[in-house]
């Protein structure tokens, strides 16, 4: 029995060890916890210091009234001058505050021209308060810009331009002022939220929780995973354990087509139905000759260019037909298209007759 025996376990293990392993990932990797994001804001300022390179004022009367305001809170009266400068543009300043971003934290700050500013490089942005969504004043931005573009120009009209210099970036150009109010510690629940909805995956994120945290988390639906913390750990320690957790991610089958680059991506879980396909190419050619007609000696006809059309009719015989027996696995998709030996763009249109023929088990998303 045992001589028997062996070789059985042999071949198990060998099987055992070529089978691929299930990929899987972290809970990190494929969820989000509700309310913690980045917050988008944005103000308008002045940019001072430039080359002649600024707005025209009498082109861009936002900026000749934003000069007057800042003139004015500095005590300096310019209403009425014939105030020409361009050395100073109107910018529009954007920013993405972090999550949990105190008081006195550093932020990075998209500067943008307004107006027909050419140029913003060697600008420097004066003191301007950062907004969010509800009006509230979260950070001031302030600093040197940076456009890492050139930009030159003649006093004959030409000109050369690499990059974009009419917008530009600081780095750490923002002071972060308040903080948005979002208190993680003092919650007793949270709530994960899937970047790929899915029924499967949200209960398996929920059952991976729960093997290591015995009732913390329920799937609410396939986007939402409920989490109350144990405890005996605080909210923040709870997740930074939950975050790191393996799960085995599902996704519908799916096949994705880009008819433009001629790009194909299939999800793992394609199968196609047995379906027989044969393929083959028709090339239309039109050559145009043109020919000269000469009149006779002594005639009263004119010389002429004749055009003569040859029209050529080419079919591309292909390959036989092949059959594509049910698909096991996305392998065996790729290698029974691959038999037909076609190109990606042919392949298109075969993928699209396959699932009008009802033998393409996945959804199509042509993009």
């Amino acid at each position: 029995m045992q001589k028997l025996l062996a070789p059985l376990i042999a071949a198990f293990a060998v099987a055992s060890i070529g089978a691929p392993a299930l990929a899987q990932s972290r809970i990190k990797d494929i969820a989000a916890i509700e309310g913690v994001r980045t917050n988008q804001l944005v103000g308008y300022g002045l940019v001072v210091g430039l080359n002649g390179t600024g707005d025209s004022l009498r082109n861009c009367p936002f900026t000749r009234q934003s000069l007057e305001g800042m003139s004015e809170r500095l005590g300096v009266n310019i209403r009425g001058s014939n105030a020409n400068s361009k050395n100073l543009a109107a910018v529009m300043i954007t920013a993405d505050l972090p999550p949990f971003a105190a008081p006195g934290a550093r932020i990075d700050v998209s500067v943008s021209s307004m107006c027909d500013a050419k140029s913003l490089l060697g600008g420097t942005l004066i003191a301007t308060s950062l907004q969010g969504g509800n009006q509230e004043i979260y950070a001031v931005a302030q600093g040197s810009i940076q456009t890492g573009s050139v930009s030159a120009s003649g006093a004959s009209g030409s000109s050369v331009t690499r990059g974009v210099p009419t917008a530009g970036r600081i780095a750490g150009g923002a002071t972060v002022e308040r903080e948005t109010g979002f208190q993680l510690a003092n919650m007793n629940e949270v709530r994960l939220t899937l970047r790929n909805p899915d029924f499967t995956t949200a209960q398996r994120v929920a059952a991976a929780i729960n093997r290591t945290f015995p009732n913390t988390a329920l799937a609410e639906n396939g986007t939402v995973v409920a989490l109350r913390a144990p405890a005996h750990l605080g909210m923040a320690g709870f997740i930074s354990q939950v975050e790191n957790l393996p799960v085995e991610v599902d996704a519908p089958a799916k096949v994705i087509i880009d008819e433009v680059n001629g790009v194909i991506v299939m999800g793992d879980a394609v199968r196609v139905s047995t379906v027989a396909i044969a393929q083959g190419n028709l090339t239309v050619s039109v050559q145009e000759t043109p020919l000269v007609s000469q009149p006779e000696a002594f005639s009263r006809g004119q010389t002429a260019v004749v055009p003569q059309s040859d029209v050529t009719v080419e079919e591309d015989r292909g390959t036989q037909m092949r059959i594509i027996g049910g698909g096991t696995s996305l392998s065996t998709v790729v290698n029974g298209l691959n038999a037909l030996g076609v190109s990606p763009r042919d392949m298109i249109s075969i993928l699209q007759a396959i699932k009008a023929a009802g033998a393409l088990q996945a959804e199509i998303e042509v993009m």
